[in-house]
C-alpha cells in the first residue's frame, strides 16, 4: 500500500486511494494477485499463519521460515546430517537395502 508523510505528525501513513499514481495502483494490484496466488497454494494451517500479512514479500518470508526454519535451524540441521554422514556405518543385523535407504536419506537431506 502506498504511503505518504503526514505533515502535522511527520509520520508515515497510508496514502488515500484517490491520490495513488498509475504505477502505485499497478504495484498494489500485482501485490494482491501474488498474495492471492500464494494463498491458493497453501494448506489451511499455512494460510492461518500468513493470513495477517499485507505484502506478498511478507507472506513469502514467513513461508520460508515455516518450511526451512531460521538460518540457525538450517545450520543445526546441516551439522547433524554431516555428523550422521561422517559416522555412517552398517548396523548389526541390518541388510544392505536398509543400509542403502538410510544412507540415501542422509545424502538427499544434505543436498
Amino acid at each position: 500500500m502506498p504511503l505518504t508523510v503526514n505533515v502535522v505528525t511527520n509520520e508515515l501513513m497510508p496514502k488515500p486511494r484517490f491520490e495513488w499514481t498509475e504505477a502505485e495502483t499497478k504495484k498494489v494490484q500485482i501485490n494482491f494477485k501474488t498474495i492471492n496466488t500464494l494463498h491458493c497454494a497453501l494448506t489451511p494451517t499455512e494460510f492461518n499463519k500468513v493470513s495477517s500479512c499485507i505484502a506478498a514479500k511478507q507472506v513469502w518470508e514467513k513461508l520460508k521460515i515455516i518450511h526451512e526454519g531460521t538460518s540457525q535451524v538450517k545450520e543445526s540441521k546441516i551439522a547433524l546430517l554431516t555428523h550422521n554422514y561422517e559416522m555412517f556405518k552398517m548396523e548389526p543385523g541390518e541388510d544392505i537395502t536398509s543400509m542403502l535407504d538410510r544412507f540415501t536419506n542422509i545424502t538427499n537431506k544434505l543436498s
